[in-house]
């Protein structure tokens, strides 16, 4: 699912780097959503990337952290439906990292957004809770001070402002990906939980 997740993201990305109309017709526009009804914005934006490096990282990211979320849905659903949950995930996490700036910007007609980084933010949990202490080359850290540290980053950097990036889009859909797989573990496979707390309480360093 994450490949196929990755190939649409890509073909519509790229057809929208080419067809300004498209562009216009998926990005995300709250006051579009709020005055005309357009709610599909909210997961339209998700499959559009405003450049090549823009595409390219979050689809890096994603197919870093996807497997291992494939796998924790299969494990909580199934397989059958695992593949399906996961994708829903996926969607509800884009919709669900845009909501913030929805209220923020719905009557401001100037601002729109797109990009999967929300949606990649929310997948990255899983993987982070089957492996805390797995390092990273970069940046040079282990899973789980990587999603807390980009949790308190992305919370700065929205706050202090100044830039086109959309780090409350990034905040919101970490939080959203932490609460929602922590939730469903908590009630569909609490052992989840408990292979997480194991992994946290016996730290590695680089190359363990």
């Amino acid at each position: 699912m994450t490949f196929i997740i990755i190939a649409i993201t890509c073909i519509i990305s790229y057809m929208a780097f080419n067809n300004p109309q498209l562009r216009a017709n998926m990005l995300f526009v709250p006051a579009a959503v709020k005055e005309r009804g357009e709610m599909y914005r909210f997961i339209t934006h998700g499959f559009i990337h405003g450049d090549f490096m823009h595409l390219l990282f979050n689809m890096y990211a994603l197919y870093i952290f996807g497997g291992a979320a494939e796998y924790a849905f299969g494990i909580l659903f199934g397989q059958t439906f695992g593949k399906l949950a996961y994708l829903l995930f996926y969607l509800a996490a884009i919709a669900a990292s845009s909501y913030v700036v929805y209220m923020r910007h719905q009557g401001n007609y100037a601002y729109s957004a797109l990009g999967a980084s929300g949606a990649v933010a929310a997948v990255m949990w899983p993987y982070i809770m089957f492996a805390p202490w797995n390092w990273f080359i970069f940046p040079p850290l282990p899973a789980i001070l990587l999603g807390f540290g980009y949790i308190a980053y992305s919370h700065y950097a929205d706050k202090k402002g100044g830039t086109n990036i959309g780090h409350n889009a990034h905040l919101w859909g970490a939080i959203f990906g932490l609460v929602a797989y922590s939730v469903l573990c908590f009630f569909l496979e609490p052992e989840l939980l408990n292979l997480f707390w194991t992994e946290l309480m016996s730290p590695k360093g680089p190359g363990f």
